[in-house]
């Protein structure tokens, strides 16, 4: 079983990338929810449903989220109300967009969970409607939530990534509620043959599910069996503000600093053929390091990287692969 640890765009479509290349049924992926919101009073899961949307080939192409042949008149409609909204009131907000027919998702979602179902169950009924064919699992079922702190104080990640647009500097990351939270399946860690952890941003996706207790140590215990795909390339993240995270929260921007990260808990690291120039130091840093293309915006990439990726593991997902 390979067991996917995953964030958001770039893991959604290594994730699409893997089911071309092995059957689902030997597909496990634990999703970020530390990105999760409440607006409107609906709950938001942006990276579940990232993932979800980008397997079951619903995506938005050109945006990377939401869904394809989207409209937006209730976010258009919105507009009449803010010439009467009471100064200090939160109603109605527009900075985060929802779609017409996503809205339907959080609809579902808010109302199963106000009758008592776990995040974990109503993510299952959900990829079931769209038809994924393997499980997605939040990180958690209790609430974890990411605060960027800046100089103006702490706003919550979508406030910083969305509202914000990524554009100012951060001081530190926070992420509460780990202290209590519990991890969906622990056993999950200890039984899969392979664990990849997906090319996401690793202070802000991979980092709330490392910070659940016992997450951490568990990984550890896993080291020689654990692949990380570097979300940098050439010293840029393809998608989002990772690369100015790492610089403003004193980490390199380069494969080198995300080894740094990394090597704790992943005996493997793969680059992008960009990078093949830098393979000894990240050798250096503890971690056996693979040269490939990871660049998935171009046919037939991700498939290619999902092989690479799980075959430079010990037990390669537990899969007898053709020659």
């Amino acid at each position: 079983m390979i067991l996917v640890l995953a964030g958001g765009v770039g893991a959604a479509r290594f994730l699409a990338g893997l089911t071309q290349v092995v059957d689902s049924s030997e597909i496990v992926t634990i999703v970020n929810t530390g990105d999760d919101t409440e607006l409107h009073g609906l709950s938001i899961s942006p990276d579940i449903d990232t993932v979800t949307y980008t397997v079951a080939q619903a995506i938005d192409p050109e945006r990377g989220w939401g869904l394809r042949n989207e409209t937006w008149r209730a976010m258009e409609s919105l507009e009449r109300f803010e010439s009467v909204r009471p100064e200090g009131s939160r109603a109605a907000p527009r900075w985060f967009n929802l779609g017409d027919t996503d809205l339907a998702t959080h609809f579902y979602r808010t109302a199963r969970l106000r009758e008592g179902a776990t995040l974990a169950e109503v993510t299952d009924e959900i990829r079931r409607a769209f038809g994924v064919t393997f499980p997605i699992l939040p990180m958690s079922n209790q609430s974890v939530r990411t605060l960027v702190h800046l100089a103006d104080g702490p706003v919550s990640f979508q406030e910083y990534f969305v509202k914000l647009r990524h554009s100012v500097p951060v001081t530190s990351v926070e992420f509460v509620g780990t202290d209590t939270a519990t991890f969906v399946d622990p056993d999950l860690i200890r039984t899969a043959d392979t664990i990849v952890i997906a090319p996401s941003n690793p202070i802000v996706s991979i980092g709330p599910i490392r910070a659940i207790r016992g997450v951490e140590e568990s990984l550890r215990a896993r080291r020689d069996d654990i692949v990380a795909v570097s979300p940098i390339v050439a010293g840029a993240a393809l998608k989002g503000p990772a690369d100015r995270m790492l610089t403003e929260l004193g980490h390199e921007p380069t494969v080198v600093g995300v080894a740094r990260m990394y090597a704790p808990i992943a005996a493997t690291l793969v680059i992008d053929e960009q990078d093949a120039h830098l393979v000894d130091m990240v050798e250096r840093e503890g971690m056996r390091c693979v040269v490939t293309d990871t660049i998935m915006s171009k046919p037939g990439v991700a498939a290619s990287l999902a092989r690479t990726t799980v075959q430079s593991t010990p037990q390669q997902g537990g899969i007898t692969w053709p020659a």
